[in-house]
């Protein structure tokens, strides 16, 4: 079985912007091909999962979201960054869904698809809904952000995070998950 780090993209590996649908608005944030890269080179397989519900709604398309996640792909393939597989949920929230997160579906497809060890594997995001979404699949670890959302759901909740650990980055994630 693989170990395999699911991340969260907007608020997470770059800047949130909301409805995030312009490939040239695409910020990575300092430090993750790097971060992203350590975890690679210790063997933990890449994954991509995002809500995005701004196509539901009708404010961009299907093909917005894939010109953008290729974006955020070509940048962080500078550093020899690889993504296995991105999942998304392109439905609003009033919506049925079968992977929207908190739903742990498209980690179980993950592990189904890829061979992946969940209660090995770890999950990273910058909202409550990415935490519920690796505490639902059962992986060893959820971390929250402070990007994005992360700050500001870290102080309403007082620090403490039911599902998760709080860091300042995906630098932060790496250290942690390979103890360096």
């Amino acid at each position: 079985m693989k170990r395999a780090v699911f991340l969260d993209r907007d608020g997470t590996l770059n800047e949130e912007k909301e409805y995030l649908s312009d490939p040239a608005k695409v910020i990575i944030f300092p430090g993750t091909g790097p971060a992203l890269r350590r975890l690679m080179d210790a063997g933990f397989l890449l994954f991509i999962v995002t809500n995005q519900s701004g196509i539901g709604r009708g404010y961009y398309t299907l093909d917005d979201m894939h010109r953008v996640n290729a974006r955020v792909c070509e940048l962080l393939a500078r550093d020899g960054v690889r993504f296995e597989k991105i999942y998304f949920a392109p439905e609003s929230p009033e919506q049925p869904s079968r992977g929207r997160k908190p739903s742990p579906q498209f980690l179980f497809d993950a592990r189904d698809e890829f061979g992946v060890d969940l209660a090995q594997s770890y999950m990273v995001g910058d909202k409550l809904i990415d935490l519920e979404c690796g505490a639902n699949a059962g992986v060893k670890q959820s971390f929250l952000v402070r990007t994005g959302y992360g700050a500001e759901l870290e102080r309403r909740s007082g620090g403490k995070l039911a599902h998760g650990m709080a860091v300042d980055g995906l630098a932060d994630v790496a250290r942690s998950v390979l103890g360096c």
